[in-house]
């Protein structure tokens, strides 16, 4: 695996191992973003609202059991005849992968947001703050700790399971896993599988960071 690692051939082209990270990138920020648009307003409405607990613990453990391999090929088919470019294998990649991240999302926004001190909450609604305010202006704020866990979570499920995107022909560091294992080249196979361990826990890293810049010292008990 060094050897491969070595070989300059292996990391410049369209099928190198940069042009596959930015791949793997690209897709994995899509997933993300649509995932964020859906799972925290949900999480932060039920959350501010008490309304719908059953129904998002229920969503939530649904979504988590879906088979991801079996879900993509199956959309595969459903939007072939749709699309005639690769957005047929797009379009089904970035579903599976919204749907696993939607989960630890939501449910992050919900329990941080019901988790917050309602004497926190009573004292805002004392002051005459309208219940946006009282979202926008107390309990999101101190819901940032469970928000940001959620968001770690999900964003290891999408950089992990973005690599079935390889299995219906896109790009990203799982063609190295895919490309591998059909000519056999084990060094291949364990080489994508170290990058993409490494890719995780680089933006892992990185989304820590944003998280210790904006939670408060207060809410981390941090001096």
């Amino acid at each position: 695996m060094i050897a491969w690692f070595s070989d300059p051939t292996h990391w410049t082209g369209t099928d190198g191992v940069f042009a596959l990270v930015v791949q793997h990138l690209i897709y994995s920020g899509l997933a993300l973003f649509f995932s964020c648009m859906i799972g925290l307003p949900i999480g932060l409405y039920v959350g501010h609202t008490g309304r719908g607990v059953v129904l998002i613990a229920g969503l939530a453990n649904a979504l988590r059991a879906l088979p991801s391999l079996g879900l993509i090929v199956l959309l595969v088919i459903l939007f072939g005849p749709v699309f005639a470019s690769d957005m047929a294998f797009i379009v089904p990649s970035i579903i599976v992968l919204v749907l696993l991240a939607v989960p630890p999302i939501m449910s992050g926004a919900y329990a941080g947001v019901a988790a917050v001190d309602p004497a926190a909450v009573d004292a805002a609604r004392g002051m005459g703050k309208r219940p946006l305010d009282i979202l926008f202006d107390v309990e999101l704020p101190c819901a940032l700790p469970l928000i940001f866990s959620g968001l770690r979570s999900a964003t290891l499920q999408i950089i992990s399971t973005a690599t079935i995107a390889a299995y219906v022909s896109l790009g990203g560091l799982g063609r190295l896993i895919i490309d591998g294992r059909a000519q056999n080249d084990y060094y291949q196979m364990a080489a994508g599988a170290v990058l993409v361990g490494a890719l995780a826990l680089i933006v892992d890293l990185i989304i820590g960071i944003i998280s210790r810049l904006t939670v408060s010292p207060g809410l981390t008990r941090r001096v």
